[in-house]
C-alpha cells in the first residue's frame, strides 16, 4: 500500500476517533443535564423572568449575543435542549389527553423576528418532539380573500384547538410591523391595531389558550453572516431571498416598529419575551424552556378512566 493511501486511512481513522470522542462527550453532557431534573422537580428555570418584556424595556440595550438565564456553553446548551425533549413531549401529550376529557386548554407560541433570526430552526429542533399535537401556521402575504376581511380574520382561523400547541411563524404582528415600515396602510389604520390585538389576545386567553410571544432578536451583523452562508452553500440557496437584502435597508425602521409593539402589546395575559438569537443553540434552548415553564404552570394531569378498569380487563382476557 502506498504512503498516500496509508496517510489517508490514518486520517480517516483519526477523524473517526475524534467523532467518537465528541459523541461520547455530548452523551455525557446530556446525561448530566437529565440528572438535573431531580425527584423534587429541580430544573432549569427562570427563562420567563429573564426574557419577559416589562415596563421601561429597551430593545437597543439587548445584547443579541448574550445567554440570559443560562451560563453554559454551546455543548451545554445542546445537551440541555436534548435533555428537555422527553419532558416537553410528555407535557404536550398530557395537554392533548386532557382535551379528550373535555378540557379547553391549549398553548399558542407566536414567533416574530427579522429574517434569518432562526424561526424555522425552532420547528425542527424544538417543536418536532411531538408533531401530532402541533398546529403550525406560517403567515405569508395576505391573499385577496384574506384582505377582504379584518386583519385578525385569518389569525383566528389558525388558532390551536383544545389540547394543541399552535405555532405562528410570523403572525398578526406583521400588520403593525411590515405595514408600518412600508406604508402599506395609512397610520390611522395600523395605529388602532395595537388595542385590537390586545383585546383579541385577552379573548384568546379567556378561552383557555395560554399565549407565549417570542421575538428572536439578532444583530444586523449576524444577519449578514447568515445571508452570506446561504450564498456560499448550494444546500442553502433555497433559503436565500434577494428581498432580504432590500429589507436590511429598513433595519432601523423595523427596530423602531418592534419597540412600539413591545411597549404597547406586552400585557399580563400575553407578555413578550425577547430572545437573544445570535447563538442559534441558545435561542432554541430558550424557546424550549419558555414552553416547558408554561406547560408546567398548567399542572397538567392524566384524565381518569371513564370506564370500569377491572371489568375491561376481564372482558379483554375473555375475548
Amino acid at each position: 500500500m502506498g504512503k498516500g493511501k496509508k496517510d489517508k486511512k490514518k486520517k480517516q481513522k483519526d477523524t473517526s476517533g475524534k467523532g467518537e470522542q465528541k459523541a461520547a462527550k455530548k452523551a455525557a453532557k446530556v446525561s448530566e443535564a437529565r440528572e438535573e431534573v431531580s425527584d423534587d422537580g429541580a430544573r432549569l428555570g427562570g427563562f420567563s423572568d429573564a426574557l419577559r418584556v416589562g415596563k421601561g424595556f429597551s430593545l437597543v440595550d439587548v445584547d443579541t449575543g448574550s445567554t440570559p438565564a443560562f451560563d453554559g456553553d454551546e455543548d451545554d446548551g445542546e445537551a440541555a435542549l436534548e435533555a428537555g425533549h422527553a419532558e416537553l413531549s410528555d407535557l404536550m401529550e398530557r395537554l392533548f389527553a386532557e382535551s379528550t376529557a373535555g378540557s379547553k386548554r391549549a398553548l399558542l407560541l407566536v414567533v416574530q423576528g427579522m429574517d434569518t433570526s432562526g424561526k424555522g430552526g425552532l420547528m425542527r429542533h424544538v417543536i418536532s418532539v411531538n408533531p401530532q399535537s402541533v398546529r403550525a401556521t406560517a403567515f405569508k402575504q395576505p391573499t385577496p380573500e384574506e384582505l377582504a376581511h379584518d386583519f385578525l380574520w385569518r389569525v383566528e382561523k389558525a388558532l390551536p384547538a383544545a389540547g394543541q400547541l399552535g405555532v405562528f411563524d410570523r403572525s398578526h404582528y406583521e400588520d403593525v410591523l411590515v405595514v408600518r415600515v412600508h406604508d402599506i396602510v395609512p397610520p390611522e389604520v395600523w395605529q388602532k391595531r395595537y388595542a385590537q390585538i390586545n383585546a383579541f389576545e385577552r379573548r384568546v386567553d379567556r378561552s383557555g389558550t395560554t399565549i407565549i410571544k417570542v421575538m428572536t432578536h439578532i444583530s444586523k451583523e449576524e444577519q449578514r453572516e447568515r445571508l452570506l452562508e446561504r450564498l456560499d452553500r448550494p444546500d442553502k440557496y433555497y433559503k436565500y431571498n434577494p428581498g432580504d437584502v432590500d429589507e436590511r435597508s429598513h433595519w432601523l425602521d423595523y427596530m423602531e416598529a418592534y419597540q412600539v409593539v413591545l411597549d404597547k402589546t406586552s400585557t399580563v395575559v400575553a407578555p413578550w419575551h425577547v430572545v437573544p438569537a445570535d447563538h442559534k443553540w441558545y435561542a432554541r434552548l430558550a424557546v424550549q424552556q419558555l414552553l416547558l415553564e408554561a406547560l408546567r404552570s398548567m399542572n397538567l394531569t392524566w384524565p381518569p378512566a371513564d370506564f370500569d378498569i377491572e371489568v375491561e380487563k376481564k372482558r379483554l382476557a375473555e375475548s
